[in-house]
């Protein structure tokens, strides 16, 4: 007798227990290997932006797909090793100073705020909402020990020339794990997602080197003291929309202020302007071929993709965006629903 035989029913409930407890484990197994998610989606960024030199090579110098991916290696560490030398010798001693006074200057702004009422209860809420959160918590670690920016940094560009020496043997990977049927579907959506991150890398570009320009120019005639630093911090957190700009703009007035009231309303006003110009002139003109992503949307997607992933997923927040806008309009929009939906081109 097989009384303990389990019938179809059981087996069936058996196995819709185990694809539940695997498929469990696997996003127990993602989220602790978030930062590692993060660093692989940065090394493809990093791979996409070497394919965009190598094409531009390629078609204009007329060169051979090898030689313009040769040329284009170089032109990404050669960026790197630029940037380098802007942060460690041009402006070393501006950044110095920086983060030496900014947690007191920090401090400072926070007791400016604190006089008023409400400027109160507004730093009262940001201490308590940064004190638990994990970007804070992976910020302590980075100033407590900067080995581990410097191996995620050299992981990210490695990787980054890995993904890019052999990109279609990656893309064939992925597509071997999905179902036949749908594969030309996913490959599709794929190509899309390439496509946009390119478009928007190239506007980031755009946006963070004029960004940079305006704001190193603005205070460099309100006399805040180092402009130059405080321009390329203001560059650079342009990747992170609205969070980034807010963030780099505490510095400057923080500095302003330690000077005088002069070099502070310049600060205030330098941002101001900066930004009313960014957003009504250079973004609309250089976004205009970018998908366009609702500004809510934006801003309450980068907060969570913080929250989850900490500092690292926080600069990545946006390119993270664009990949989901992009594969729900692709995979859901079009390939589920059947919608009329346009991909940007450019």
């Amino acid at each position: 007798m097989n009384r303990l035989r389990p019938d179809a029913d059981d087996t069936r409930f058996i196995r819709r227990v185990v694809i539940l407890i695997l498929i469990a484990a696997v996003v127990v197994a993602l989220w602790k290997a978030g930062d590692l998610l993060i660093l692989a989606f940065g090394a493809i960024l990093g791979a996409i932006v070497i394919h965009a030199f190598a094409d531009l090579y390629t078609r204009r110098l007329k060169l051979s797909q090898r030689a313009g991916l040769g040329l284009a290696f170089a032109t990404v560490l050669a960026a790197a090793a630029f940037l380098v030398w802007l942060f460690g010798v041009q402006f070393g001693q501006q950044v110095n100073a920086l983060v030496l006074r900014l947690p007191s200057l920090l401090q400072q702004l926070g007791a400016y705020m604190s006089q008023t009422p409400v400027g109160a209860k507004i730093v009262d809420a940001v201490q308590a909402a940064f004190a638990g959160s994990r970007v804070a918590r992976d910020i302590g670690g980075l100033v407590t020990g900067g080995g581990e920016l410097i191996l995620n940094c050299l992981l990210l560009m490695v990787g980054a020339l890995f993904f890019a020496a052999e990109p279609k043997v990656y893309v064939h990977g992925l597509l071997l794990m999905v179902p036949k049927t749908i594969r030309p579907a996913i490959s599709d959506a794929l190509s899309d997602v390439e496509h946009n991150l390119r478009l928007w890398l190239r506007a980031q570009l755009i946006l963070m080197t004029t960004m940079g320009l305006l704001v190193g120019f603005g205070l460099w005639i309100s006399g805040v003291p180092s402009w130059a630093a405080l321009g390329l911090l203001a560059a650079l957190s342009e990747f992170v929309p609205y969070i980034g700009p807010t963030a780099a703009m505490l510095p400057a007035l923080g500095l302003g202020a330690a000077v005088g009231t002069g070099p502070l309303v310049g600060a205030l006003v330098t941002y101001a302007v900066v930004r009313l110009v960014q957003t009504n002139f250079i973004t609309p003109y250089v976004q205009n071929r970018v998908i366009a992503i609702p500004p809510a949307v934006t801003l309450f997607v980068i907060i969570a993709i913080g929250m989850v992933f900490g500092l690292f997923g926080l600069f990545f927040s946006a390119a993270l965006l664009v990949v989901i806008f992009t594969l729900v309009r692709s995979l859901y929009l079009r390939e589920v629903i059947g919608e009329d939906v346009e991909i940007p081109k450019g």
